[in-house]
């Protein structure tokens, strides 16, 4: 399990991408060395891949801030307030924001993104998880599942698809030493010195597509020279210099934060809803589980690594809910503006039929007028291929 499976709080301020690429998502890492600086020891790109893989948290806290600029046009989402400044969570895709990040263990962890006039919290504390609104005066809690010793054996994986004992490694650096070696295809990975990052020496890791539809020229993680986490992670596009995505600490501490950070009480005034309840191995209620792979709700996956392109069917709006209040209906008057704002886009064609095309500086969507998304941070051809192989 690695450490963004074990620590929460490093999926909100690292991006899935990297994380991926990092513990074996498909990357050849190079053996040049980080040229040792600020004090730290030269590490090569596998000796620091086998430290992000072995670092252990028992708490940490700081404030992040993160930056985008992916190209994207201003949507007219139904619900959703962007720009800089915002405390609304839909926001985070465009302009820069200010996050504050504790962590104590994995049923303890919380994000405050900070506005200025509010702030958003998402709060975990073993089984209650809260979404807090300080603007709107809203929270939503849901109740995450609890998995018993039954549930553990009714989704217990089958064993035939693991390794046998012999092909496992023995050691932190021979699991590194594989992982390298199972997933070169996809990525150069390299050193690039050292850095200092929220005051803190670091070391930087390069990453570089090989796959030539990729919009991503490189990504750049900054890892902590004693703790062995990131804390910083800049995405750079092929068309533009500066990072067109950075989300880095701007101050960290790795202490265990107090339980009273974890403890939401509803403010006066608060508006509490009880959200659905998130499915569990038990649940039996089809509406409370996500789609099953093979069904026609699942995305299908094109390509592999960097390459990767999504393609999923386009929910059609149920226009007999459309005045109601519920989260449904919200969603139905979503997809009808959407769709109103497609059309605006500019339209393109193919062998594999016609749509319309957004396209941003590190990622590419399409919309076909057969009703089906295409996602993937590769140039439109790239998606146009996928489309034909599907």
């Amino acid at each position: 399990m690695s450490i963004f499976e074990r620590n929460p709080a490093l999926r909100w301020a690292v991006p899935a991408v990297t994380a991926v690429a990092l513990v074996g998502g498909g990357s050849a890492i190079g053996e040049l060395p980080a040229s040792a600086g600020d004090g730290l020891q030269a590490r090569t790109a596998a000796q620091l891949l086998v430290d992000v893989q072995q670092a252990s948290l028992d708490g940490l806290s700081g404030t992040v801030v993160q930056k985008s600029d992916l190209g994207l046009p201003d949507l007219p989402i139904a619900g959703a307030s962007g720009g800089t400044g915002s405390s609304d969570l839909t926001s985070l895709v465009s302009g820069t924001h200010t996050m504050r990040i504790w962590f104590a263990g994995p049923d303890k962890a919380r994000m405050a993104l900070l506005g200025t006039l509010g702030e958003s919290d998402v709060i975990r504390n073993g089984q209650d998880v809260w979404v807090w609104a300080s603007k709107d005066k809203t929270a939503t809690h849901y109740v995450l599942p609890t998995h018993d010793a039954a549930d553990k054996s009714a989704t217990s994986p089958d064993l035939s698809a693991f390794p046998t004992p012999t092909a496992l490694p023995t050691s932190p650096q021979d699991a590194a030493e594989k992982a390298l070696a199972a997933i070169t295809p996809s990525t150069d990975v390299t050193t690039s010195g050292t850095a200092t990052v929220a005051g803190r020496p670091a070391y930087e890791l390069v990453l570089k597509p090989k796959e030539a539809t990729s919009l991503v020229a490189q990504v750049r993680v900054a890892i902590d020279g004693t703790e062995h986490v990131p804390l910083r992670v800049q995405v750079f596009a092929k068309s533009v210099a500066d990072p067109v995505f950075e989300v880095a600490f701007s101050a960290v501490d790795f202490s265990r934060p107090d339980a009273a950070q974890f403890a939401f009480n509803p403010p006066p005034g608060t508006t509490v809803v009880e959200g659905k309840a998130i499915a569990g191995p038990g649940a039996t209620d089809p509406a409370l589980h996500a789609p099953q792979p093979g069904s026609a709700g699942m995305p299908t996956v094109i390509g592999k690594g960097w390459g990767t392109v999504l393609v999923a069917k386009v929910p059609v709006p149920d226009a007999s809910a459309a005045t109601s209040g519920s989260t449904s209906a919200t969603t139905d008057k979503t997809i009808a503006q959407l769709m109103k704002f497609v059309t605006l886009l500019p339209t393109v064609s193919g062998s594999w039929g016609s749509g319309h095309l957004m396209a941003g500086t590190v990622f590419s969507a399409l919309l076909t007028d057969d009703g089906r998304i295409v996602v993937g941070a590769v140039t439109p051809e790239g998606l146009y291929a996928a489309l034909a192989a599907s």
